[in-house]
């Protein structure tokens, strides 16, 4: 999948869970929904992204819940 598209997705997403008053629950919500609707492969790729610095244009709340929450969006190993 195109990573630039998988950064616009979790923008998206994130523009949604940002609107939530409590930010501990916004970074937990959000990662939860990528854990539950996005396939171990595109969070694989997603983080990848991260990891290699190319996230520049990822909203800060989507940063804040990859850093809070990487465990649980990391996929199991094949």
């Amino acid at each position: 999948m195109d990573p630039h598209h998988l950064i616009q997705m979790a923008n998206r997403i994130g523009d949604f869970f940002a609107a939530m008053p409590d930010r501990a629950e916004a970074l937990a919500g959000l990662a939860d929904h990528l854990t539950k609707f996005w396939e171990p492969r595109m969070r694989r790729q997603f983080l990848a992204e991260i990891d290699a610095g190319h996230a520049g244009e990822l909203h800060e709340i989507v940063l804040a819940a990859v850093r809070a929450h990487r465990d649980a969006l990391e996929p199991a190993a094949a």
